[in-house]
C-alpha cells in the first residue's frame, strides 16, 4: 500500500471515530464515512472489502483508547491488585458514559469481524489484565469466569447508568457505590492492609 493509500485508510476510519462519536452507531454508513473523509462513496471499499471491516478498524480504535487508559489508570502495576482492578473499573465506566456511540460499536459482535484487522488482537488483552488482577485478588477462583462475572456487571453498570435507570432505582448521582459493589459482590469484600 503507498502512502496515500495509507493515508486514505486512515482517514476513513478517523471519519468513521468522528462520526460514531457524534451521531452513534446508526451513522455509520458506507456513503456518510466516505462523504466526511472527503471521497467518493465507492472509495471505502478499495481499502476495506466490506462494510464489516471498516467498523471493526473503527472499533479497533476505541479498544486501542480504552487501552491507553486502562493503562495509564493502572499506573506502573505495582499498585496492589485491587487497587488496579478499581481504577480499572473506574475506567471502563467512565470510558462507557463518555463515549457512548464507540463504547456501543466495541460490542456489538453482529456488526464487526473480530478476527479482521487485529480487532481481537486489541481487545483480548484487556480481557486478559482483568484476569489476571481477579486472579491475584482471588487466587483461589476461576479467573476467567469471574473476571467474566465481573465484566458483564461493568457493562450491565454502564448500560443501567447511561439509561438513568440507576439513577432513579436506586437514587445517586455517582455510580462509585457501584463500583464498589460490584468490586465486592465478585471478589469479595476489601480487607484493610
Amino acid at each position: 500500500m503507498t502512502d496515500s493509500e495509507t493515508g486514505l485508510r486512515v482517514r476513513l476510519v478517523e471519519a468513521g471515530v468522528d462520526l460514531v462519536a457524534r451521531e452513534g452507531v446508526q451513522a455509520l454508513t458506507l456513503r456518510e464515512i466516505a462523504r466526511r473523509a472527503g471521497v467518493s462513496h465507492g472509495a471505502p471499499r478499495r481499502y476495506f472489502a466490506t462494510h464489516l471491516e471498516l467498523l471493526s478498524a473503527i472499533a479497533r480504535r476505541g479498544f486501542a483508547d480504552l487501552a491507553e487508559r486502562v493503562t495509564a489508570a493502572a499506573g506502573d502495576g505495582t499498585a496492589p491488585a485491587r487497587t488496579q482492578l478499581t481504577a480499572l473499573g473506574r475506567c471502563y465506566l467512565e470510558f462507557g458514559l463518555d463515549n457512548r456511540g464507540m463504547y456501543e460499536l466495541m460490542f456489538r459482535h453482529d456488526l464487526l469481524e473480530s478476527g479482521h484487522l487485529g480487532l481481537r488482537d486489541t481487545s483480548l488483552p484487556l480481557f486478559g489484565r482483568l484476569v489476571d488482577l481477579v486472579g491475584r485478588v482471588r487466587p483461589d477462583a476461576d479467573a476467567p469466569l469471574v473476571a467474566g462475572a465481573l465484566w458483564a456487571n461493568l457493562h450491565g453498570l454502564v448500560q443501567l447508568w447511561s439509561w438513568g435507570s440507576l439513577q432513579l432505582a436506586a437514587g445517586g448521582t455517582d455510580f462509585t457505590p457501584f463500583l464498589r459493589a460490584a468490586l465486592d459482590a465478585h471478589l469479595g469484600p476489601e480487607t484493610a492492609v
